[in-house]
């Protein structure tokens, strides 16, 4: 198996050494098609600059990898991402973004006039999903950055309408999407799961802080209602903290007949201690019941995303006259560290996600001629549990420095040569929690030639 890794590694090196590209692949042998230009539909992953304005780009970022080059440091560190390398591997100019420009906060920099650029092909664009307009970063979400996240649906709309309404069919077509829709799923249960743990977590401890507090009055009946009451009028109002809930409830179970000594802080406060822990505990089983309930209703979801993918690539690519559409699957989600920090329990739900839309891939795509299906997945997987023969030296950590002191974006989308954690980082795999460094889009871009290699399209 190892030999096989490296001998197929050997192989990719081959195809795409220097990432050059003149028409040529290396060794003197003609590229067997010559491709008229490189469109590209999908996510940050592919992106080549859509947000890279304004504060972004003042900020030395704009791609969502390790921005800038910086080879004269270290090789592998060239900003590059996976379409770039293979644009050159294609004898092509550098892609450049379809679409720029921010919708965001306005005193930080984040709103730029959206401004679409003839002739530029790629259209991917971070945050973005399948057919779900709002994605990460995006205004809807509450973030400030204003983020376009222009789905793929209307990725492959706005091309189709600045071409003519079809392709030539002498291009080269990427697509690559599908992990957004994971997480924005998974953001929107986690949320849900949050709120069910913070209200069963509320509840349990009034239930315990009450009629603690209440059980030396002469009435305790009546000072359990008067507590109650306290908590809850407190509770709905506006700037209310938990300290000040706890204080309205302390006074009036002060204020009953007989009850004067819990208003003194050696009384009550162990009795809030007992409370805090109740509702923790509560908080905790809630959020993970509910999240154990619901999660699983995820996965539907995502094979309905898949065959909305496969429904796309028929109808509005290959229909529309496209004849060399390449298709990248989701990677292994659960092995980056964003995945890697989740619970075991979330990490199995990743994956079903994870496989329900690469399976409708797989099937729906499959005797397709003109589509190559290339399986990321099972190589993003391989790399996190075998790193070493592809050359990585740390797939865990993240190699930008995300303190907001030091990248006020704290993504990989603001990260560069400046603020990047101690030591060599060259062959880390992830630049943050989910986006490739440099090196690692160098691996993707390589497997991706290799499969167009044996497909006879490269």
């Amino acid at each position: 198996m190892r030999h096989t890794k490296i001998a197929l590694a050997a192989l990719a090196l081959a195809v795409l050494a220097g990432c050059g590209g003149n028409g040529a692949s290396p060794g003197g042998n003609t590229q067997k098609i010559k491709y008229a230009s490189q469109i590209s539909f999908g996510d940050s992953l592919s992106d080549v600059g859509s947000y890279a304005v304004g504060t972004v780009q003042k900020l030395g970022g704009g791609k969502f990898n390790i921005n800038g080059d910086n080879s004269a440091s270290n090789p592998a560190l060239t900003g590059k991402n996976w379409t770039e390398l293979m644009a050159a591997q294609l004898g092509l100019g550098a892609p450049c973004p379809a679409q720029t420009g921010l919708d965001g906060d306005a005193s930080k920099g984040f709103a730029v006039p959206v401004l679409n650029h003839a002739g530029c092909y790629g259209y991917a664009q971070g945050g973005a999903r399948v057919s779900n307009p709002v994605g990460g970063g995006n205004k809807a979400t509450g973030s400030a950055l204003g983020a376009l996240t222009v789905p793929v649906t209307v990725q492959i709309q706005n091309h189709l309408a600045a071409v003519g309404g079809k392709f030539k069919g002498d291009e080269m077509v990427f697509v690559m999407i599908g992990g957004n829709d994971v997480l924005g799923l998974l953001s929107g249960l986690q949320a849900a799961a949050a709120k069910a743990g913070t209200d069963a977590g509320a509840a349990a401890f009034a239930a315990s802080l009450v009629p603690q507090l209440a059980a030396g009055a002469s009435n305790v009946p009546a000072a359990m209602q008067a507590i109650g009451v306290a908590m809850a009028a407190e509770s709905a109002r506006a700037g209310h903290t938990d300290d000040s809930v706890v204080g309205a409830a302390v006074t009036a179970a002060a204020g009953q007949p007989g009850n004067a000594a819990v208003g003194t802080q050696a009384v009550y406060g162990p009795m809030v201690l007992k409370a805090k822990a109740a509702g923790e505990a509560a908080g905790v089983k809630a959020g993970t019941d509910y999240a154990a309930l619901h999660g699983p209703e995820l996965v539907a979801p995502m094979a309905a995303t898949g065959r909305e993918l496969v429904a796309l690539v028929k109808n509005q690519l290959l229909a529309k006259g496209a004849n060399y559409v390449v298709v990248n699957n989701v990677p292994d989600v659960a092995t980056s560290p964003a995945g890697r920090a989740k619970s075991t329990a979330t990490q199995q739900l990743i994956v079903a996600m994870v496989n329900a839309i690469n399976g409708e891939l797989a099937s729906g795509l499959a005797g397709e001629a003109k589509v190559l299906l290339v399986d990321v997945y099972a190589v993003s997987h391989d790399q996190a549990v075998n790193p070493e023969p592809y050359g990585l030296k740390n797939v865990v950590d993240m190699a930008c420095d995300l303190n907001p002191a030091k990248n006020p974006l704290v993504s990989s989308l603001g990260c560069n040569g400046g603020n990047l954690v101690a030591g060599d980082v060259s062959h880390y795999a992830f630049a943050d929690d989910v986006h490739p460094t440099p090196f690692n889009y160098l691996l993707l871009a390589r497997y991706v030639a290799e499969k167009m290699v044996v497909k006879g399209w490269l």
